[in-house]
Formats: C-alpha cells, sequence, structure tokens
C-alpha cells in the first residue's frame, strides 16, 4: 500500500496518521524512539505491507505488469491502488478528499522536526503539489512513478509505467475492490486487538 492507503487504514488520530507514513521512512527495530500511538502506527503499516504483499489478489495485479518491469510491480500497483482510493474516496469516506489531505499536510507541517531528513525534506512538496488527492488524477500517477524511478541506480524501468495503469485499467480496478475491503477488515482487527492490550 502506498501512503493514501496507510493513511486511510490508520486510526484516525494524528499520532497514528504520523506513525502510518513513518512506517515507509523508519527501518529496523523502533527501540522506543516514539511514543506508543506512533509506535503502534509504524506496526501496523508494517503488518498490513506483509498481508498486502503476499495476498493472493495482490500478486494478481502484479502479473498484470509486463515482464520488463516486473521487478518493480509492488511499487506500481501501490500506486495504482493508491489512484482508485483517490478516485473513489467518496465511496470510503464522507469526509472529502482535499480536506482529509489538507489535516495530513497540517500534521506533517507540525511536527515537522522529528520527521525523519527524507520525509521533512518531502512533505512540503506533498503540501505544494498535494500528492494525496493528486493521486485521482492518472497524470499524478505517471509523475509519481517518474520521479520514483529518477532515484532507482539502475535503469528507469518506471519511466511512463502509469501506461500500464491504462492498459489494465478495469481488471486492476475490480483487483482494488475486491482487496480493500480484506485489508481494512485486517487493519480494523489490529486496531480492536491493539485496544485491547
Amino acid at each position: 500500500m502506498n501512503y493514501l492507503a496507510h493513511l486511510y487504514l490508520s486510526e484516525p488520530t494524528e499520532e497514528a496518521w504520523l506513525g502510518s507514513l513513518l512506517g515507509d521512512f523508519v527501518k529496523g527495530p523502533l527501540d522506543g524512539r516514539y511514543n506508543e500511538d506512533i509506535t503502534r502506527a509504524i506496526t501496523l503499516h508494517r503488518k498490513i505491507d506483509t498481508f498486502t504483499d503476499a495476498h493472493p489478489v495482490v500478486l494478481r495485479s502484479k502479473t498484470r505488469v509486463s515482464a520488463g518491469r516486473r521487478r518493480y510491480a509492488g511499487i506500481m500497483i501501490d500506486m495504482f491502488y493508491d489512484h482508485f482510493l483517490a478516485k473513489y474516496w467518496h465511496e470510503f469516506r464522507d469526509e472529502p478528499l482535499g480536506e482529509f489531505s489538507a489535516k495530513i499536510y497540517a500534521v506533517l507541517d507540525r511536527r515537522h522536526n522529528m520527521l525523519p531528513d527524507r520525509l521533512q525534506y518531502m512533505a512540503p512538496r506533498m503540501a505544494q503539489s498535494d500528492w494525496l488527492a493528486s493521486y485521482a488524477e492518472v497524470d499524478s500517477i505517471h509523475a509519481a512513478l517518474d520521479r520514483m524511478g529518477r532515484r532507482l541506480k539502475r535503469e528507469n524501468r518506471l519511466l511512463n509505467s502509469a501506461d500500464e495503469l491504462l492498459e489494465h485499467y478495469p481488471e486492476l480496478e475490480a483487483d482494488f475492490r475486491t482487496f480493500m475491503p480484506q485489508v481494512l477488515q485486517f487493519a480494523k482487527h489490529h486496531h480492536l486487538v491493539a485496544i485491547a492490550r
């Protein structure tokens, strides 16, 4: 899952939103670096990633990616699913996506000093271009994947990779719609278990 999906699946609190984003930037043992709520959200992020990577629907989506880009299928499918979540956000949350994303950027701005360096660098750019809401547009998925590809040490196989979203759009949308209720149930179960402890 990518940024928007992790935020959607987190508990609706500032600490949980932070942790759900930090999960992509903080590696290894947490060693008490963050408070309990943030740590729980980072842990959930990691569990969601494990659940997602092994899920048969997601694995099916990855097979839709061409052989030349299959190595990066995980990155691409994460972005494609965020596209569908943004596009159909109104089906999942009553709060408009623009309002939700503005809340997230405000949290990142308030907590700027505690963010890892790479997220400190990215956060203002996320807000300025409204990455989260922009994912509803295929052009923004193109731009995001091209941007990621520029960081690769090898040949940029992500360049123009959003073409594959367009090529398999109905099938990928169907995969997304099958998968989302299942990952949402997984996240909800984790919230309940965490609260019960």
